[in-house]
């Protein structure tokens, strides 16, 4: 009975792990893609940012003094987030609005603003895709544990209860049939 009870766990025990296993794969195909749509976009908006400060450039000079009384951007906070046990990192931006900038506008004109804005957005997607990656190698990982514990279970642990099952059933059996036959012979010796 306890043999039977240890197949039935093991047998529940990998349903549970190939069904997880179906969610984690759910949930990395869905992040391969916005992965992909994350790195195509990134590229057009590096490209509209180099460009816009070239603009820049050519208008003001070189900004690079300018763009150093830019402060350094600490916003990110980290949080997590579970699938199926899996911790899945999620960033946020605290100053993800743009707010008044923190240049002197009489030295920068419409151009430099623009580069500024569109070197924002830059670091925005870059911040989605950066949670998104993590998350994708993260679920890669756990999705590579769980087919490994249901194939362990699949392949090895049920094999081996079945087969002891059987073995038990059949030793039970066989000791039914010889009482059986032993309580034939008994009762034919009482009987003759």
């Amino acid at each position: 009975m306890k043999t039977k009870r240890q197949l039935a766990q093991a047998m529940m025990g990998y349903e549970l792990m190939d069904r997880k296993r179906n969610i984690l794969v759910r949930e990395m195909v869905a992040l391969v893609d916005e992965a992909e749509e994350l790195r195509e976009s990134i590229d057009t908006t590096y490209a509209e940012a180099y460009k816009a400060l070239q603009y820049a450039n050519i208008s003001l000079g070189v900004v690079y003094e300018i763009a150093g009384t830019l402060p350094v951007d600490n916003s990110l906070k980290l949080s997590v987030r579970s699938v199926m046990g899996v911790e899945l990192p999620t960033l946020v931006s605290e100053s993800s609005e743009i707010s008044e900038p923190n240049y002197s506008m009489e030295a920068t004109n419409s151009l430099f603003d623009n580069a500024y804005i569109r070197f924002n957005k830059v670091k925005e997607l870059t911040v989605r895709l950066a949670e998104v990656e993590n998350s994708i190698f993260r679920l890669a990982i756990a999705i590579k544990k769980t087919m490994k514990r249901a194939n362990a279970l699949k392949n090895i642990m049920i094999p081996k209860f079945r087969e002891q099952v059987k073995f038990i059933t059949s030793a039970l059996d066989e000791k039914e049939r010889e009482e059986f036959s032993r309580q034939k012979v008994i009762k034919k010796r009482k009987v003759g």
